[in-house]
């Protein structure tokens, strides 16, 4: 027999925007029910942002200790035992699993049922015997990795973030496919661990969303690393070489082949929407086989939303987040809430940091033309910097010519704390005199952001004109 249950709220997907929205409705009083068909916790805990942040933690410290010697510290660098690391890894989310846990949710009122749903109906779900109406439906199904049409990929083995985690085997050689985010930081830090690395990207650079500048800036560091970068690749296809990988790519005059032990495939993501059977819903899709959503997270079923990297846009965990506040305050609060990304900022947590909010410097350009005002200040010049010797770094600021902040770069240590102003500054409406006129703790990195906002003064505070007017003042007593 099929259990028929009546709710305010049906959430299908566990990953942090579902488990937001079913913490938030169920502790608000409305009756919620959570499917899941996989682990808790989604992509975020067990294969994104936890475990590469693990990951990369670690390799941060092979980096730091290898850098003894500046400070004056003796001593072999240490050694990696990498089935450690990924005990380690493996040991952060278990620490973590528990606030993601269905029973913590049930403990919360939340119905937790772990199956596979599909849409009956316009206002249904169904799972395995049990059939849920609901007021409003929330699609938070989240992403896979995207494989690209690569002739012979389907017939090699190959890591992506889903599954390189449950790798306990130091790889000799580990090529990467796709220059975005997700493969520079695990090219990074299998390099810092000991693998060779190669990074194949088709485009002209890496990490095409953010300032070329700072992207420099970070492709130096790699390959100082030691992680060769490759840029601007047609791969042709893919094929197993003994018993590693074999990739080959257009060349001149020809084809080259690189051969590795192991194979990363890094390139993008696309949402999780297959089998929910949407047209039963009546929800309707785009041409590329996304969903058609309004700025208030709706689908074309006004019954139904859909958040995270469901929805097809920015794929980031704190973007979930945010689109779980904004279903909650229309789904239960009957508010308008739309959606705005003018503020969004994301950080790639690489060694430097590499964080961005607001307009790159191309669109500053083309929304705003020759007003602008861009300024740099590097972290060679800031004495914390110096001390830490964590000098490699630039912060780049835009703001029209009136003060007015546009956006925000930093390529640098903590980036990703020190954009937190910036993205005030813009989400207020804030002018850069009010970074400038803050007083800053020293010695502090975050004095970087201070100096570079006082830059904009600069230019008129050493003016001719203002030393004739001090001048003049001097001369009255």
């Amino acid at each position: 027999m099929t259990e028929q249950i009546d709710a305010d709220v049906c959430v299908i997907g566990a990953g942090s925007g579902g488990l937001s929205v079913a913490a938030g409705a169920s502790q608000l009083g409305a009756k919620t029910v959570l499917f899941e068909h996989r682990r808790m916790g989604g992509d975020c805990l067990n294969y994104g942002c936890v475990p590469s942040k693990a990951l990369l933690a670690a390799a941060k410290r092979v980096r730091s200790a290898r850098e003894n010697a500046a400070f004056g510290l003796t001593g072999p660098p240490p050694g990696v035992d990498f089935g450690a690391v990924m005990a380690h890894v493996h040991g952060v989310i278990a620490a973590i699993e528990p606030n993601d846990s269905q029973a913590r949710f049930e403990g919360l009122g939340v119905r937790v049922i772990r199956a596979f749903a599909r849409f009956t109906g316009p206002d249904t779900v169904e799972a395995e015997g049990v059939r849920v109406r609901a007021r409003r439906i929330v699609i938070a199904t989240g992403s896979s990795p995207a494989t690209p049409p690569i002739p012979g990929l389907d017939a090699v083995p190959f890591f992506t973030n889903e599954t390189i985690f449950e790798n306990r085997v130091l790889p000799r050689h580990l090529i990467v496919i796709g220059g975005g985010p997700i493969g520079i930081e695990m090219a990074q830090a299998h390099r810092l661990l000991g693998a060779e690395v190669t990074v194949l990207e088709a485009l002209p650079r890496i990490m095409p969303k953010d300032d070329p500048e700072l992207v420099a800036l970070l492709t130096e560091r790699l390959r100082g690393d030691g992680v060769t970068v490759r840029t601007g690749v047609r791969i042709s296809r893919v094929e197993s070489d003994g018993d590693g990988i074999a990739v080959a790519s257009a060349a001149e005059g020809g084809e080259e082949r690189l051969t590795g032990s192991h194979l990363l495939v890094a390139a993008g993501r696309h949402a999780s929407l297959k089998g929910l059977d949407l047209e039963k819903a009546g929800i309707a899709l785009n041409e590329r086989g996304a969903l058609v959503i309004d700025q208030r997270l709706r689908t074309s079923n006004r019954r139904v939303y859909a958040i995270g990297d469901a929805v097809g846009g920015p794929q980031f965990t704190h973007v979930a987040g945010y689109h779980a506040g904004i279903v909650i305050r229309n789904a239960l609060f009957r508010l308008p809430a739309k959606v705005d990304y003018r503020t969004l900022p994301w950080v790639t947590y690489t060694e430097p940091e590499f964080a961005h909010v607001g307009l790159t410097e191309a669109e500053a350009r083309e929304r705003h033309g020759g007003d602008l005002t861009i300024l740099r200040w590097p972290f060679h010049e800031n004495d914390r910097a110096q001390a830490e010797r964590e000098t490699h770094g630039l912060i780049k600021v835009l703001t029209r010519r009136n003060g007015r902040v546009l956006g925000a770069s930093i390529i640098g240590a903590e980036a990703g704390e020190l954009i937190h102003p910036w993205v005030l500054a813009i989400s207020r409406g804030l002018k850069v005199g009010a970074l400038a006129t803050m007083i800053a703790p020293y010695p502090t990195l975050g004095e970087v952001g201070k100096r570079a906002a006082g830059s904009f003064f600069t230019p008129k505070l050493f003016s001719e004109r203002t030393k004739r007017l001090v001048r003049w003042l001097m001369r009255l007593g």
